[in-house]
C-alpha cells in the first residue's frame, strides 16, 4: 500500500511508537501522521466497500489496511503542536500529529479492528461516542477496561453495526485530556441506499472545541469551565478555519460535533438546510423541518443538509457572537459614550502607551494593529473584499460557484456580485424617521429611592 498516494500533495510521514517492540510493530498497521491544518481532499477507499467519503475542515481522514477481511486502523495517543491560526500555536494532545485527530471512516456491516497506541505522560483509553459494540470494547478506563498504561498498545475489535455520525475520545481523565484536544470524527456509512440517508456530492465534518490558552502561553488552563478565550472549529479559529467551498447545485451535508463546556446554534447565511441526523442515527422525515440555526448541545452531533442554490460567499458561524472572537479582555469595562477629552493626555504623562478603547464600540480596535503578546491573535480579524471582517474564532464562509467544478474543494476566490446586487450608499433626500411620541409634560417622573442595608443578612 503506497500511502503516499493517499493525500494529494498532504504531508505525511510514517512514526514507530518506541515503546512497542518491532516484533510487535510488524503486526502494526503503519501508524501515519499529517504535519499540515489544511483541509485535505477526500481519501477515496483503496479497497473494502466503497462509499462517498467526507471532507474533514482542516483536518484528514485515517488510512487503514485490509487484513483478512479485517479493517485496521492505527491510532497514536500523543502530544502536538496544533496552529490555532497564523501567528498561534498550541501544545496540545492529539492523535497522529493532530488535534483533533484524523477522521475514521468506516462503512456499514464492516469488521474492525483498531490499535491505540499511548506516547502520552499519563494512561489512557479511547471510547466510540455512540456505537452499538460489545461492552468490554467501549473504552471507560476502570469500568470496562483496564487503563492504557504510558507505552502500551491496546487493541479494539468490533462491528460498525449502524450508519451515522459519531466521535472518539477518552473516558480517562477526562477533563484533562479533552480539555488538551483529544478528540476525532467518525462517519460510518451506510452500506446500501437508505431511505432516511441522501446521497450527496459534498460531505463535511468537524468538531467544535474551545480552549484557554494565556496570551504569551501555549498550553491550555485545563481547569477552566466556562470563560473560554478561544472558541474553535477541529482546533482552528478565524481567519484560519477555511472555507467550505461547492459547486452551485450541490446537495451538501455538513456534519458537526459538540465537545466544548457548552451549546453552540450553528447559523447558515443565505440558505436554509433541514436537520437529518445525529449520533442516534438518521431522523424521522416527519421531524425534519427548514432552519437556518440549529443549537448543539454539549456531547451532541448534528448533520444538516441542503442544496447550494445560491451562488456568492455566505457566513457560516455560531450566533453566539463573543464565540466569534479571539482572545478578549471579559472583565475591560464599557466605555460606549465615555468623555475623555483632556483625560488622555493627563494619563499619558505617567502611561505614555495609553489610549482610549470602545468609546465609540470596538470596531476601531481592528483597525489599529496593536502589537500584541506573542503566541496569541488578535480579538477580530481577517479581511475580505470589502474590507475588515471583524470576527474570529467560530467563523468561515460557504463559498458556492457555478464555475465549481465536481469534486474540486479549492478556494475559489472571493465572489464577484453581479451588478446591481449589492447595498450601496444612498445620496437621494430622505423622509423623516417616524419616532415614539414623548410622554405628556404634566405626567410625573418615577422617583427612584436607595436603601443602603445596613447588615448581609438581608441578602
Amino acid at each position: 500500500m503506497n500511502r503516499r498516494n493517499f493525500f494529494s500533495g498532504a504531508a505525511m510521514t510514517a512514526v514507530a511508537a518506541a515503546s512497542v517492540s518491532k516484533v510487535a510493530m510488524a503486526a502494526l498497521p503503519e501508524p501515519v501522521l499529517m504535519d499540515k491544518p489544511d483541509t485535505a481532499p477526500p481519501l477515496l477507499p483503496p479497497n473494502g466497500r466503497p462509499y462517498n467519503p467526507v471532507v474533514t475542515l482542516n483536518g484528514w481522514t485515517l488510512p487503514w489496511r485490509m487484513n483478512n477481511g479485517v479493517k485496521e486502523f492505527h491510532l497514536v495517543a500523543e502530544p502536538v503542536v496544533r496552529e490555532i491560526a497564523p501567528g498561534m500555536r498550541a501544545t496540545l494532545w492529539g492523535y497522529n500529529g493532530q488535534s483533533p485527530g484524523p477522521t475514521i471512516e468506516v462503512v456499514e456491516g464492516d469488521r474492525l479492528r483498531i490499535f491505540v497506541t499511548n506516547k502520552l505522560p499519563e494512561h489512557t483509553t479511547m471510547h466510540w461516542h455512540g456505537q452499538r459494540l460489545p461492552n468490554g470494547m467501549d473504552g471507560v478506563g476502570g469500568l470496562t477496561q483496564p487503563q492504557i498504561p504510558v507505552g502500551k498498545t491496546f487493541v479494539y475489535e468490533f462491528v460498525a453495526r449502524r450508519p451515522g455520525t459519531f466521535m472518539y475520545h477518552p473516558h480517562a481523565d477526562e477533563m484533562t485530556q479533552m480539555a488538551m484536544g483529544m478528540m476525532g470524527f467518525w462517519v460510518t456509512h451506510p452500506k446500501a441506499k437508505h431511505p432516511l440517508i441522501s446521497e450527496v456530492q459534498r460531505d463535511f465534518c468537524f468538531l467544535l472545541n474551545a480552549f484557554d490558552i494565556e496570551p504569551g502561553s501555549s498550553t491550555p488552563k485545563i481547569n477552566t469551565m466556562l470563560d473560554f478565550n478561544l472558541w474553535t472549529w477541529n482546533s482552528r479559529a478565524f481567519p484560519g478555519i477555511d472555507s467550505l467551498n461547492v459547486r452551485l447545485g450541490d446537495k451538501v451535508r455538513i456534519r458537526v460535533g459538540n465537545l466544548t463546556m457548552t451549546n453552540h446554534p450553528i447559523h447558515l447565511h443565505g440558505h436554509e438546510f433541514a436537520v437529518t441526523g445525529s449520533d442516534g442515527g438518521p431522523w424521522p422525515l416527519a421531524a425534519r423541518v427548514p432552519e437556518v440555526t440549529t443549537d448543539i448541545g454539549v456531547g451532541q452531533m448534528r448533520q444538516v443538509e441542503f442544496v447550494a442554490d445560491e451562488e456568492g460567499d455566505w457566513a457560516f458561524h455560531c450566533h453566539k457572537s463573543h464565540h466569534t472572537m479571539n482572545p478578549m479582555g471579559h472583565a475591560v469595562p464599557t466605555m460606549i459614550g465615555v468623555d475623555h477629552r483632556g483625560l488622555v493626555q493627563k494619563i499619558q504623562k505617567l502611561v505614555p502607551d495609553y489610549m482610549v478603547m470602545g468609546e465609540r464600540g470596538m470596531a476601531d480596535m481592528g483597525e489599529m494593529e496593536m502589537p500584541i503578546p506573542d503566541n496569541t491573535l488578535p480579538m477580530m480579524t481577517g479581511a475580505g473584499p470589502y474590507g475588515p471582517v471583524e470576527m474570529g474564532g467560530m467563523f468561515t464562509t460557504l463559498k458556492v460557484r457555478k464555475t465549481q467544478k465536481p469534486g474540486d474543494y479549492r478556494d475559489p476566490g472571493w465572489f464577484k456580485q453581479p451588478a446591481g446586487t449589492r447595498a450601496y450608499e444612498w445620496r437621494g433626500a430622505l423622509p423623516e424617521p417616524k419616532r415614539p411620541v414623548a410622554p405628556a409634560a404634566s405626567a410625573a417622573p418615577t422617583e427612584l429611592k436607595a436603601v443602603k442595608p445596613t447588615s448581609h443578612s438581608s441578602h
